[in-house]
């Protein structure tokens, strides 16, 4: 099984990188977004994979962690979810975002992705609540921030300004604990915050 590529990077995009190994070969790698985010703009790169053989021809799919990896391994092991959807997941949503959705059932969440329609995000998380922990803080750092069904209006708003979801939810939470109650009056507590 073909775990692992590292090589000279001949070719990035969105989609998949081409990567020339030591023997010459170049492999064309379709990539989750993190790991096309972990090569653009570098000459030589590294790549977690995991290689599909199926009887529409083989493909090999890349992941910029193990973790990440994992993550695509159980994924794939739900009825509905092949590697396509699988890496579209892990575009859409990072790890933790997944692990996170997963743990609190957070059907929306998982749902935002393209493509993935309600139904299957249901049965990600009936199939993997069991096999799926969500991501806890390190010792010594503040614990990760809860978000309501109420305040995801507030995140998707402060997405689309640019801030990544982590920074978002952060921000509601502090904006919350001053006293904000409207998606208005969350949303510019959070950007005075950050």
């Amino acid at each position: 099984m073909l775990g692992f590529i590292k090589g000279k990077i001949l070719a990035v995009t969105p989609e998949y990188a081409l990567i020339e190994t030591a023997g010459g070969l170049g492999f064309e790698v379709v990539c989750s977004y993190s790991a096309f985010s972990s090569l653009a703009g570098k000459k030589e790169g590294e790549l977690f994979t995991y290689l599909q053989v199926s009887e529409n021809g083989v493909a090999l799919y890349g992941f910029s962690s193990q973790e990440e990896k994992n993550m695509f391994l159980k994924l794939i092991t739900v009825s509905g979810v092949g590697p396509k959807m699988g890496i579209a997941i892990l575009s859409g949503l990072n790890t933790s975002d997944v692990a996170a959705a997963i743990a609190t059932s957070d059907v929306k969440r998982l749902s935002s992705v393209k493509g993935l329609g309600k139904k299957t995000a249901e049965r990600i998380i009936l199939e993997l609540r069991e096999k799926v922990t969500a991501p806890t803080a390190e010792k010594g750092s503040a614990p990760l921030p809860v978000i309501s069904d109420g305040d995801e209006d507030a995140v998707v708003a402060l997405m689309t300004l640019g801030f990544t979801r982590s920074e978002s939810e952060k921000a509601i939470s502090r904006a919350r604990a001053q006293g904000a109650n409207s998606v208005e009056d969350i949303i510019m507590i959070a950007l005075k915050g950050m």
